[in-house]
């Protein structure tokens, strides 16, 4: 069975893939790789300020807790995953890449993933 660190590498040998980062709700990371010049520990760090008020955006549309955002910068894009109560996952992609495959492979493969955390 795949470790979260064969999850991470896969996904961050990815065309297009600058970051792949596995981290817990409190901001605290599990797992990471990213090109030189990006912290990982850093960039886990600034999700749960992220997806604690798109919760409560689902709450009062009544779409209920996030699953998936997808943020785009000037330079790239930004997926969001969350995996379990415990645990998201967090891509940075460049503007070029293929996300579409991406968010596919994510979301048909959820439960999956969330089983090696």
């Amino acid at each position: 069975m795949p470790s979260i660190r064969d999850l991470v590498a896969a996904i961050r040998q990815r065309e297009g893939v600058e970051a792949a980062v596995i981290l817990g709700r409190d901001g605290l990371l599990i797992d990471g790789q990213s090109i030189p010049g990006l912290d990982a520990e850093d960039l886990a760090a600034r999700i749960p300020a992220i997806i604690g008020p798109a919760d409560e955006l689902g709450a009062a549309a009544n779409r209920g807790p996030l699953t998936t955002a997808v943020l785009e910068h000037r330079d790239g894009l930004a997926v969001l995953s969350v995996l379990s109560a415990d645990a998201v996952l967090f891509v940075l992609v460049r503007p070029q890449a293929n996300i579409g495959q991406l968010l596919f492979e994510l979301r048909r493969n959820r439960e999956h993933i969330a089983a090696l955390v």
